[in-house]
């Protein structure tokens, strides 16, 4: 440590000397002490304690001025500096205390002086701060100058080395910061490639129907259009396909600036537009839609060629209140636009019930599924899941089949909207998980993965509903992976987050199913219980035509690792899928490359193999919810 010492009296430095001598540690007085206080092996722990000092002598405030300049320019400050007040000729220690104090902000003042020439409350003021400035009375004791040397040196040290750590925090969070805001802006981007069109940066279809599912449980009517361009294939094949891109453009523009006020316009694909805007009647949408067909039927410029515009509306209009399904109501406007077609284009048709010959066949289905359990006409099939790296069969999803005797095979993503509506949903549930987990007891290891719907999921007691029967099948809760929706999670996200947690407290494992298809965030994710993602089949089958389907599957997959959950990609049917899905880090893959959706024997079989293979020729019925 550098310890500088400030005194016109030579006699004086020759004290500092022999009180600052590493041979005087031991002295009379000091080693009493430390033998008091230590015992009598403390003297010489004392001494071991001591560190030698570099000692600068000065005579002269301004001498120790350029002193400290000089140190502080070759990075060698000093930690202590004993200052004499008085000092003739030159200038006195409150003026040199003043002048090195803003040379050296961290160095530590020792005022020395047997007279009263300045209080320590004046010299504090010019030479501060107080806690860096001590006082000394002359003539001082040796002891008195160690102890102030050596206590003042190792503070200096702390202080430097504290200010050092302060400073390496600070990088860290400012680094921490610059990571959280650069993980923000990457999952920010994933979500709007995941919700909007890239080719007009409107919402895509799947931020259509999320709206639309939140706008059918708000009373008060509501329209949904469909809007489909008229001549869009002429255009493609007369000027090419960059001019129906450019075409699309214009339009979904046109559409923006003409929909009623507070209308969401999305793009849904190809040329098919839709329009989700509330409204005071039936008569009020239709004249909307009408002036929308108006503002479309115009002579347009694309690529410098004039091209006439026009377009086609289907409209259906219900009152929120009725609790109606989102993809129904679709379906509704689509069965609309294509009886506008069949009438000559150009035109909006109202939705009526006549246009569904389907209400029919619903009624039907509704019907029939309740007498299905007890005639024996479900089944269930299992699709294996495997690992990434050794493609091994870690487990199997549960898919429910309904073969009836008057339609035939029904596909589940018919009857199971059907059963979500009429309250079905229950009965048919407990039907699948109680088959599942009786299957799953003759599988050597391996987990069985049930779909609950979010009315299922909303059931009161679910928790004590599946740990029943998971007690009944006498099956390990870390044997079934419960596969939910993001829509039943964010409906209600706080009692959602208590259900999941109880679960997870249990030993379930839980899965977020169809993920990237939702307006869910993995921010928010965060505070739910949960397992794994699945990513949904639409962006795997869409990673090698589409670079935003890469891009999305695989912010999904590093977002999702970072988080400490699996990564399930569903729908894998190719074996480049496989290489680039391995590649980028999904721990598990699932879909028809490896196996189809098999009988209960022949999972059987694939589970004690612990292999995926499936040697059947027919496909069966497709479908992923049980």
């Amino acid at each position: 440590m550098r310890i500088l010492i400030v005194d016109d009296e030579q006699a004086v430095h020759d004290s500092y000397r022999r009180s600052l001598a590493r041979a005087t540690v031991t002295a009379d007085a000091l080693g009493a002490m430390a033998i008091e206080l230590f015992g009598e092996n403390g003297q010489a722990d004392m001494a071991d304690d001591q560190s030698d000092f570099d000692i600068v002598h000065c005579h002269q405030g301004l001498d120790a001025i350029d002193v400290v300049d000089a140190a502080r320019t070759a990075g060698e400050p000093f930690s202590v500096a004993f200052i004499d007040v008085r000092m003739p000729p030159g200038i006195d220690g409150q003026e040199t205390a003043r002048r090195i104090r803003a040379l050296d902000p961290e160095i530590n003042l020792v005022m020395v002086t047997g007279y009263s020439d300045f209080t320590p409350l004046e010299i504090s003021r010019v030479a501060g701060p107080a806690d860096k400035i001590f006082y000394l009375a002359k003539p001082f004791e040796v002891a008195e100058v160690q102890q102030t040397a050596a206590a003042l040196a190792a503070r200096w040290q702390t202080d430097r080395e504290l200010a050092a750590a302060r400073t390496r925090l600070a990088e860290q969070v400012v680094r921490l910061e610059e990571q959280s805001a650069e993980l923000a802006a990457n999952e920010s981007r994933a979500m709007h490639m995941a919700t909007h069109d890239p080719l007009t940066d409107a919402p895509n279809r799947v931020a259509f129907q999320r709206a639309l599912g939140e706008r059918v449980r708000r009373s008060g009517l509501f329209a949904a259009a469909m809007i489909d361009l008229d001549r869009f294939k002429l255009v493609n094949d007369t000027l090419g396909h960059l001019a129906g891109d450019e075409l699309i453009r214009i339009i979904c523009g046109i559409l923006h600036r003409h929909a009623p006020e507070g209308a969401m316009v999305a793009r849904l694909g190809g040329d098919e537009f839709g329009i989700l805007f509330d409204t005071p009647g039936e008569q009020a949408a239709a004249m909307a839609c009408d002036r929308l067909l108006a503002a479309c039927s115009t002579s347009l410029t694309v690529y410098g060629h004039s091209v006439q515009g026009g377009a086609s509306a289907g409209l259906v209009v219900l009152d929120g209140a009725d609790e109606h399904d989102p993809i129904d109501v679709m379906r509704r406007a689509d069965l609309a636009l294509n009886d506008a077609k069949r009438v000559g284009k150009g035109v909006v048709r109202l939705f009526d019930e006549s246009m569904d010959e389907g209400v029919r066949v619903r009624r039907g289905i509704e019907g029939g599924l309740k007498q299905a359990i007890d005639r024996g006409e479900l089944s269930l099939e299992f699709q294996p899941i495997v690992s990434r790296d050794r493609i091994e069969v870690v487990g199997f999803e549960a898919l429910v089949r309904w073969n009836t005797s008057d339609f035939g095979p029904i596909s589940p993503s018919t009857f199971i909207p059907i059963a979500e509506e009429s309250n079905l949903i229950h009965e048919l549930g407990d039907w699948v998980l109680a088959n599942a987990l009786t299957e799953l007891a003759a599988w050597p290891g391996q987990y069985v993965s049930v779909n609950f719907s979010p009315r299922q999921f909303r059931r009161t007691n679910f928790v004590g509903h599946i740990t029943q029967a998971v007690l009944a099948a006498g099956i390990e809760p870390s044997q079934l992976q419960i596969e939910i929706t993001e829509t039943a999670i964010f409906d209600d996200s706080d009692r959602a987050a208590e259900t999941l947690y109880k679960l997870r407290q249990m030993g379930f494992r839980i899965a977020l199913d169809d993920f990237g298809t939702g307006y869910s965030s993995l921010y928010n994710i965060r505070k739910f219980a949960l397992d794994s993602l699945k990513i949904d089949r639409s962006f795997i089958d869409g990673m090698g035509r589409e670079r935003e389907s890469a891009a999305i599957v695989h912010s999904i997959i590093h977002l999702g690792r970072a988080l400490g959950l699996e990564i399930i990609a569903e729908g894998v049917e190719t074996e480049a899928q496989v290489q680039a899905l391995r590649i980028a880090g999904a721990s598990h893959l699932q879909g028809f490359y490896f196996s189809h959706p098999v009988p209960a024997d022949v999972a059987r079989d694939m589970a004690v193999a612990r292999f995926a293979t499936d040697d059947r020729e027919e496909e069966p019925a497709t479908g992923t919810h049980g």
